[in-house]
């Protein structure tokens, strides 16, 4: 007799520009380990206990998921991290660096002194000796961190050094991402059906080689409230997209995780 039983889902993996990383074309966003102040989804959250998250990271893991981003603002997100995240080398960590979230409050230091304290200072966190990528938290002024402060010269040593295989920024602006894949290995856009504009961003990363992640990619949580499916609508969209390596989406529910790596299923193969 045939047997029903479902087939695992397939997680396409995509190398990450030039970097030589081969990540999965979803992954997984921590600020809701880590964070519920200050952010902007539709609706408040509890943070999850450590066998909540040790559960989400092990569905992840089941699912094809090997792409993981946090951040220094993301509360304790980066400790949970370091704390119940087993098997480091099955996973490619993204970190950032310039935001630093402090009682209730963001505030921003780009200088080269702050972001190599950062890094070794999420190293620490993540109880690793390397992380995998870091990205520059931008507060919107994307030229001026670039073309203005010595935060891509301290990233470079960094990489030269061994303390980061890979480094780039999350962007804000269009400028700002068209400099950063000029000057780095990896830019974060947001891109999804309602904002575009950074589409020129991903086209210009297409064209030299360099690694492209998606941010925002359900508008943080309010597209779910338009449309039948928008989840599948927006991956679609965003994987239409040549260039387009990875989309990182932030999640808690265990079901809502294994939606959207269906979706991305679909949408990527």
């Amino acid at each position: 007799m045939a047997s029903h039983a479902p087939q695992p889902l397939a997680l396409p993996r995509r190398l990450l520009g030039a970097t030589g990383m081969s990540v999965s074309c979803l992954g997984l966003g921590t600020v809701k380990i880590g964070r519920n102040e200050g952010v902007k989804y539709p609706a408040g959250f509890a943070l999850p206990d450590d066998q909540q998250v040790r559960e989400l990271l092990s569905l992840s893991r089941e699912l094809g998921i090997n792409l993981i981003d946090t951040a220094p603002a993301y509360g304790s997100s980066e400790e949970r991290l370091g704390q119940l995240l087993t098997n480091r080398q099955d996973w490619v960590i993204c970190s950032k660096a310039g935001e630093e979230f402090v009682d209730g409050k963001s505030f921003f230091n780009f200088s080269a002194a702050h972001v190599r304290r950062s890094i070794e200072r999420s190293a620490q966190r993540l109880r690793t000796n390397y992380l995998d990528l870091v990205l520059v938290h931008s507060d919107g002024n994307d030229e001026d961190i670039i073309l203005r402060t010595d935060c891509f010269e301290a990233l470079t040593r960094c990489r030269e050094e061994g303390l980061i295989r890979a480094f780039g920024m999350s962007t804000k602006t269009v400028a700002g991402g068209r400099l950063a894949v000029e000057g780095s290995d990896v830019v974060m856009v947001t891109y999804h059906p309602g904002a575009t504009e950074d589409g020129e961003v991903i086209d210009l990363a297409y064209a030299r080689g360099k690694g492209v992640l998606i941010k925002k990619a359900l508008n943080s949580g309010h597209a779910l409230s338009s449309g039948a499916d928008p989840v599948k609508a927006n991956m679609e969209f965003i994987f239409s997209k040549p260039g387009v390596n990875a989309i990182i989406v932030g999640t808690i529910n265990p079901v809502h995780l294994r939606q959207n790596v269906e979706a991305a299923v679909a949408a990527a193969c």
